[in-house]
């Protein structure tokens, strides 16, 4: 297989429209082997780290599945199991780190010393999160709307609420593929310069479009993916009233859907609110992939580390 031409995968704004096709292109011959029951070896006696500074559910159970159906290891490094700049310096830990593992992920809370982490590693180091972006989230989200359009050149994708990480990754592989992307919310809640920069250079080459807004009818208007996720997450327990009644317009509802595309989907990154930020109907309802999203973290991960790995 092809490879990537960057070593780290921490935000998908260093890839090419083409490297993130590749990518995705890899995702759908590997979920159709394993959907056969053919699991290639791909990344045989290869050892991968997984290092995590909050509990995780579908980052650890995805990443831990896909390295060992390629024939790989895993050892799972917990919140506080680790010396990474506290006891040890991040050049040290990457170092040590490097001679053990063939490939890092990691999942923490700031961006910037994940990118010492990076910039110190000799082996790949995968982005499992930061407080600023979730690129790995965003990968499954494009692979399940592809699944479910057959084209999804000038498909709208309307993000409801906070500019979470999922809203930031989302908007920047929006735009390297040439989808419209809208962010709808209140305007004290609207992306900030630093992404939508990123967004609109993009946009100049794919020809996608970005739009704040906060008018919920104008933003439903031929959409043909509703995305929502958390308004509060830890840290900002202190906002949560605030937010709760800023954001209640935003819920997304079946009355939302009803304003939407005929065939639209309903996308979460999980873990949900349910009551809060969407209603069961529609989690449950006939137009939602959330679970399709939560299985596909696992073939999009096998992808990357199979094409950063090799």
């Amino acid at each position: 297989m092809n490879k990537l031409t960057s070593l780290n995968f921490m935000d998908l704004d260093d890839f090419t429209r083409e490297e993130i096709l590749l990518i995705l292109e890899t995702t759908r011959e590997l979920k159709l082997e394993a959907k056969r029951g053919f699991f290639h070896p791909y990344l045989k006696h290869k050892a991968l780290g997984c290092i995590f500074d909050q509990p995780s559910t579908r980052t650890r159970i995805s990443f831990e599945l896909a390295i060992q159906q390629l024939g790989g290891y895993v050892t799972y490094l917990k919140p506080g199991e680790i010396h990474l700049g506290k006891k040890e310096s991040i050049y040290d830990t990457a170092k040590v780190l490097s001679r053990f593992f063939d490939a890092i992920m990691i999942r923490w809370n700031s961006y910037d010393e994940m990118k010492e982490l990076a910039d110190n590693a000799t082996v790949p180091v995968i982005n499992g999160m930061t407080e600023k972006n979730h690129p790995c989230q965003a990968l499954a989200d494009i692979y399940t709307m592809m699944e479910r359009f057959d084209d999804i050149r000038n498909k709208k994708v309307v993000f409801f609420g906070d500019r979470t990480q999922p809203a930031h990754s989302l908007g920047v592989i929006c735009s390297k593929l040439g989808l419209d992307f809208v962010h709808c919310s209140p305007k004290k809640y609207a992306i900030l310069p630093a992404y939508t920069a990123i967004f609109n250079r993009n946009n100049k080459i794919s020809g996608g479009t970005y739009l704040h807004i906060d008018d919920i009818d104008k933003a439903c208007a031929g959409a043909h993916v509703i995305y929502t996720d958390v308004w509060w997450w830890i840290g900002q327990e202190n906002e949560e009233e605030e937010r709760k009644q800023l954001f209640a317009p935003y819920q997304v509802t079946a009355d939302i859907l009803a304003k939407c595309d005929n065939n639209v989907i309903f996308e979460h990154c999980l873990p949900a609110m349910r009551g809060v930020e969407v209603t069961d109907d529609v989690m449950d309802g006939p137009h939602s992939v959330i679970y399709d999203q939560a299985e596909n973290r696992m073939h999009t991960e096998k992808a990357l580390m199979v094409l950063l790995m090799t």
